[in-house]
């Protein structure tokens, strides 16, 4: 298991890199060609900060690990309310704003709540992500409307730090970070697999803890060394977006590539985590004035997180 486990861990640190690389590149691109960066932001690096789940699901689609790929989903959303916000909550508090809660949370449960519908037949299916892929189109729509009608301040905080980079390097980047993204995810899946199949545990197992937490960790990275900068403004919205993205863009790629069927244990015990997380995240925010997420919550977050590991694991010995 020597050689799965080097693939695993070797996969993890190039796709890590790779999708800093790509989204240096493709932002660089998109400002050179004349895109303003605030729509860089909503596109480009969005998009980008998910390329890992992304092409994660392609790769285990096309190899017929289906159940990994939406178990890589599912994971991501979980591990980055439960770990991700959870421990920067406990690096500092998480102010929230009020665009933030009255927007872009209750579009995270909307889409929360469709994800639950599409999969309540336990079938994912091409209708099913086409429903969702057009779900995200509808939410980038939203997103550019709710710039628009955003406070000039807002937008002074939001605003992107875009690289500056000759166009040639830009799309030297873009093109080198894709193409290692697209061979690391290849050998994450395929040592996730084996590892998976060596252990006689479930690739759906295998998706929902070490690849969704392997793939969230470049969102924990920013996020704390955001905290720590004291930028702890616009964390959540962040994770709010990536979360976003993680169920209606990577949680499509399955269905549209290998249709599968689901166990009844992943809307019973993963998705019902996803929902009760993003609940939680949302009864949270309003329950302190200013509306926040305090080290206290913080920690009650990561124990969520924890217990669910841990429930898990008892399932699958």
């Amino acid at each position: 298991m020597l050689y799965p486990i080097i693939a695993l861990l070797v996969g993890f640190i190039i796709l890590v890199w790779s999708a800093d690389r790509f989204v240096i590149g493709a932002a660089g691109t998109a400002k050179n060609f004349g895109m303003s960066p605030m729509l860089i932001g909503l596109t480009v690096v969005s998009f980008g900060t998910s390329a890992p789940e992304i092409l994660v699901s392609v790769m285990a689609s096309t190899t017929g690990a289906g159940s990994l790929a939406v178990g890589n989903a599912l994971g991501s959303n979980i591990a980055n309310i439960g770990l991700v916000l959870g421990i920067t909550a406990l690096v500092a508090p998480l102010p929230v704003k009020s665009k933030v809660l009255k927007q872009e949370i209750p579009l995270l449960l909307a889409i929360t709540f469709l994800a639950g519908g599409v999969l309540y037949d336990l079938y994912l299916g091409r209708i099913d992500s086409v429903i969702l892929i057009l779900s995200l189109i509808a939410c980038l729509f939203l997103f550019t409307r709710f710039q628009r009608n955003a406070s000039d301040e807002d937008l002074t905080d939001e605003e992107e730090e875009l690289p500056e980079l000759p166009t040639s390097w830009a799309i030297f980047w873009l093109i080198i970070g894709l193409l290692l993204l697209a061979g690391s995810s290849r050998l994450l899946v395929w040592g996730a697999t084996e590892i998976a199949t060596t252990l006689g545990v479930s690739e759906l197992i295998i998706g929902l803890t070490i690849v969704a937490i392997g793939t969230s960790l470049p969102e924990l990275a920013a996020s704390v060394a955001s905290a720590l900068k004291g930028h702890t403004d616009i964390a959540l919205g962040n994770i709010v977006g990536s979360n976003i993205f993680n169920i209606a863009a990577v949680m499509a790629v399955p269905g549209l590539i290998a249709p599968i069927e689901l166990e009844s244990i992943v809307l019973l015990r993963d998705y019902g985590m996803t929902l009760g997380l993003t609940l939680l995240l949302a009864l949270l925010a309003l329950v302190q004035k200013p509306p926040k997420i305090s080290r206290v919550e913080g920690g009650l977050l990561v124990t969520a997180y924890a217990g669910y590991l841990a429930l898990l694991y008892n399932m699958s010995i």
